[in-house]
């Protein structure tokens, strides 16, 4: 027979076909009756997941507190994962055994890398997802995850009691209080709520309560932590208008395919789920002047846009982009939201105009004359907390074994959310069992710039994962995240499974090896040239080049290689990941070398005085981006450690300010020398 309490209805199950199934719990040693857990997950999306899943992993009795069970899994805006960034960060969720590479490659409808024109450590991973299939396979994954218990409850207030006297913070959580005013004990507890703390969603000047469209926003949890001293703010973001597929004309646009062969998510997946021909196209359109005068001439109609509270940067709504861009014409891509769907997002087109201005507009944009729009684009505006009050652990300072994961610190994009999530839920488990606690650093991965950005800088606007905000990008590459991760993951947090382990083990040995084998085969740059007569190999000089050396031509892989000399190298191409990787650390060899020393030149520098009189947004002697140039003139550093350390600002960036520095200051040191005349 099912638990039923008056916090919930607890769930634990399985999935058949497309329904949630209720079953008995199958808790561990009783847990099904207990009110008692190690770990409490609040909130079921993207980071609640991932830190409920991984807390379980590490051997700790988890309960995850959702409004709803079947909203586990929802993607409540675009239907894609990855990316520029994030899809590193992908990667590195699945490094550490998380959920969504995996959901992923299991959801997919149209498999693409973006950046493939640049160097492969900054390759986006991409994917447009089928929504209902990723919400049913992550509740399927959830729901049946050992140690794992879901309940349906929303949380009101927390439980405190006395501080442990070793750890700073003024209390300790304890446990979480539900509506009704039951509880829940915990040793740590995670907070990931999403948009909902005091969630207001705005369509023109209509304001609604709600973390989300259709769901109760979180009000008294919000006023807890405001009251228990916590740094309040607001941030907002918005959605576009969903629009029916058949009232579109895909003839006459930019038709988009997938990649072939497509590339997982996941270093455990050699392939996705469905092949090429059966996925879906992506098509680009554009906005033009018709847009911008809807919305400039409406603006008085849209609170969304005059609200003062800070909005995404990079992914901002079309009244932003109209009134920042003023005559210019914006991207749309029109996005299908599953293989079964007849709804179609056009990415691009954030709205929060009133729904019959929405309609006017899309019907303005070419191929969408006869769009018929399903849902209209709305804003969400809500509470986050000002990420400084956080350890890099994820732990509160305030409040010791509370943690919190995603949108609460302030961060925008799945890919984040489940980022934070993975490391929220490991920390929480490692302080149940007082372990030491498990730290990403800056050197080691994305995950560890964007909590290090976040926990040391803070952020006034949804913080968005890019490689620009990553000093060492070139040995952050989304093929070596398990080289950089896994270990780690599997000895020092007990988050890995023996499979995954194994796989990264066997791959760190072949690479080793193969990268020795490589390097002692040798020969003269004319009998490579003879060898292997479609490389570009000058035989202009007489060199003796490795195989390695050679592996470094652009037009030149493994399978190239193999042909040339099958023996020893013929072995190294049996495992498509292993050559592809072998070929990575072929290009990047030299790279590396000259990052690490422009690495120790700045670590040299860091003292140098920036000049005080220096106008970033002016000067035209010094290569930086316009984002570099306004996070200059706004933050004023004083040196250039200071300077290398503003997220937006880039390593080459920094080099470039670096050396522009020491020219004027030589020149200046040069002209105070020279002989002054009368």
């Amino acid at each position: 027979m099912f638990s039923l309490q008056s916090c919930g209805r607890r769930v634990a199950g399985s999935f058949t076909k497309q329904h949630l199934v209720l079953a008995p719990f199958r808790g561990e040693s009783g847990a099904s009756r207990s009110s008692h857990f190690d770990v409490v997950v609040v909130g079921g999306g993207h980071a609640g997941t991932e830190a409920a899943a991984a807390a379980a992993r590490c051997g700790s009795r988890t309960l995850l507190l959702t409004h709803r069970v079947d909203t586990i899994g929802q993607m409540s805006c675009n239907p894609s994962f990855g990316g520029i960034g994030k899809g590193h960060l992908m990667r590195e969720v699945d490094a550490l055994d998380g959920l969504c590479s995996r959901i992923c490659d299991q959801s997919g409808v149209h498999y693409k890398v973006l950046n493939r024109r640049k160097g492969p450590a900054v390759w986006g991973l991409r994917a447009q997802i089928d929504r209902k299939l990723y919400k049913q396979n992550m509740q399927k994954e959830i729901l049946n995850t050992p140690l794992l218990t879901v309940q349906e409850g929303a949380v009101e207030d927390i439980i405190l009691k006395e501080p442990e006297p070793e750890y700073t913070g003024k209390c300790r959580v304890s446990g979480v209080v539900l509506v009704d005013g039951s509880t829940v004990y915990a040793e740590s507890v995670i907070l990931t709520t999403g948009t909902f703390l005091r969630g207001m969603v705005v369509i023109g000047l209509e304001m609604t309560p709600a973390g989300r469209l259709g769901d109760q926003p979180s009000i008294g949890l919000a006023q807890t932590l405001e009251k228990l001293g916590f740094v309040v703010g607001r941030l907002k973001t918005g959605t576009p208008p969903r629009i029916a597929k058949g009232s579109i004309n895909f003839s006459i646009l930019n038709k988009q395919m997938p990649d072939d062969p497509s590339i997982p998510f996941s270093f455990i997946n050699e392939t996705v789920w469905i092949k090429p021909e059966d996925q879906l196209p992506c098509y680009l359109t554009h906005t033009n002047s018709k847009v911008d005068d809807i919305v400039l001439k409406n603006l008085h109609l849209n609170s969304h846009i005059k609200e003062t509270t800070r909005g995404p940067r990079y992914c901002p709504s079309i009244e932003s982009k109209v009134l920042r861009f003023p005559n210019r014409v914006h991207q749309v891509w029109l996005e299908p939201e599953g293989m079964d769907s007849d709804l179609i997002y056009p990415q691009g087109l954030s709205v929060t105009l009133p729904a019959e201005l929405q309609e006017k507009m899309l019907t303005c944009i070419r191929g969408l004359e006869k769009a018929r729009m399903i849902q209209p684009g709305y804003g969400v505006q809500y509470d986050y907390f000002d990420p400084r009050q956080i350890t890099p652990s994820l732990e509160t300072h305030l409040v010791q074994r509370l943690f919190f994961a995603g949108q609460i610190n302030g961060t925008t994009g799945y890919e984040e959310a489940a980022a934070q999530g993975v490391v929220a839920g490991i920390n929480a488990s490692l302080r149940v069992s007082h372990k030491p606690p498990f730290v990403i650093s800056r050197t080691e991965g994305y995950i560890g710039v964007l909590i290090d950005d976040l926990t040391t800088l803070g952020t006034n606007e949804p913080y968005r994962m890019f490689t620009s905000r990553v000093e060492f990008r070139l040995s952050l590459r989304p093929d070596n995240a398990d080289s950089r991760l896994t270990f780690r993951g599997y000895k020092e947090a007990g988050c890995v499974s023996q499979q995954r382990y194994e796989r990264a083990s066997w791959m760190k040995s072949s690479l080793e090896e193969g990268i020795s084998v490589l390097k002692s085969v040798e020969f003269s740059s004319a009998k490579w040239k003879k060898l292997i007569p479609e490389a570009s190999i000058s035989i202009s000089k007489s060199l003796s080049l490795s195989a390695l050396d050679v592996l470094k031509y652009e037009d030149v892989d493994m399978e190239l290689l193999a042909k040339a000399v099958p023996e020893p190298l013929k072995k190294y191409t049996e495992d498509r990941e292993l050559a592809e990787r072998l070929k990575i650390e072929a290009t990047y060899e030299s790279a590396l070398f000259h990052q690490q020393q422009e690495i120790e030149e700045v670590q040299r520098e860091e003292a140098l005085q920036l000049p005080k009189d220096l106008d970033y947004l002016t000067l035209r002697d010094i290569s930086l981006s316009h984002e570099a140039r306004e996070k200059l003139h706004f933050s004023r550093p004083q040196t250039i450690g200071a300077a290398s350390r503003i997220p937006g600002v880039t390593p080459a960036a920094i080099i470039n300010l670096l050396r522009f520095v020491k020219t004027t200051h030589q020149r200046k040191a040069a002209r105070d020398e020279l002989p002054k005349t009368g």
